[in-house]
């Protein structure tokens, strides 16, 4: 059990052009990096200025730090042509990881739905090698018509060339420790990466999982009863969501699990130290 490679992975998106905005998202990557993460992912909406503003910020972190990065790419509001040229763009700017996504369907825009996540990895592939992270849901997708054809989908998308899953979200370890079986009773044998999602303002989290139908246990609820959003109350829900998450990753570690990828919400606290805590006690052998 002990002695593995842990490998981490961390996401962000762009920052605003606010200053704040813009001094947190560096200083995270900055921090991380010690970490010596397997990459990066950066995120993006599925208008062109959001896929600009993307393009804009993952050359300048290519140019600040030696950490692989994964562009997330989406089609539900491009073209088939959109999204080659698209790929031809990255993969000429030597930017060859990809998290292949449909993307969120939106109000005021003109959605495609004929094309899917599938559809853009295999569009991918024609351009090029690219390699390639695809979402996974352990307790469903909203849109799904059952849990066996969201597996279904998710085995479809990896025999059209991907290369790895990072699962959304979860709260429960045992949710993605089954989902996992499930995964390899279905002939689904590829990396399976658990999503973490740093605990740090319980409305916000409960946001996020109303709309992505995540349980979160009624213990965690009732931890937070006490405490509000608060300056004074911030660096104890920091402490709470820290131990939360921790242990949540230890639980996994322990079940063999050794790739963890950390929405970061553009703030490393949370994630560096749970990191650095599973690091240490994989290397002293004291977990």
């Amino acid at each position: 059990m002990f002695d593995k490679k842990i490998n981490f992975s961390f996401e962000f998106f762009p920052p605003t052009s606010n200053v704040l905005s813009e001094r947190g998202f560096w200083n995270s990557i900055k921090r991380l990096s010690s970490l010596n993460p397997d990459f990066y992912s950066i995120t993006s909406g599925i208008t062109s200025i959001r896929q600009k503003q993307t393009f804009s910020i993952v050359k300048k972190v290519i140019k600040k730090t030696n950490i692989n990065i994964a562009v997330h790419m989406t089609c539900i509001n491009n073209s088939i042509a959109e999204l080659e040229q698209i790929a031809k763009n990255y993969w000429n700017q030597g930017i060859k990881r990809i998290v292949a996504l449909r993307g969120d369907k939106e109000k005021d825009f003109n959605n495609n739905k004929k094309i899917f996540a599938s559809d853009l990895i295999s569009i991918l592939k024609k351009i090029a090698n690219f390699d390639i992270s695809v979402a996974a849901y352990p307790e469903v997708h909203p849109e799904a018509k059952s849990a066996h054809s969201d597996l279904m989908n998710l085995k479809h998308k990896f025999s059209c060339g991907a290369n790895r899953a990072i699962t959304q979200f979860f709260f429960d370890p045992n949710k993605f420790l089954r989902f996992r079986d499930k995964c390899i009773k279905n002939g689904i044998y590829l990396d399976l990466i658990p999503g973490i999602l740093p605990v740090i303002n319980i409305d916000q989290i409960h946001r996020f999982s109303k709309m992505s139908n995540i349980f979160i246990p009624k213990w965690i609820y009732k931890i937070f009863d006490n405490l509000s959003n608060s300056s004074s109350d911030q660096l104890i829900n920091k402490l709470i969501g820290q131990s939360i998450i921790t242990k949540i990753v230890e639980n996994l570690f322990c079940e063999g699990v050794n790739q963890f990828h950390f929405y970061t919400l553009n703030q490393y606290e949370i994630p560096y130290s749970s990191c650095l805590i599973l690091k240490m006690k994989n290397k002293f052998k004291s977990l």
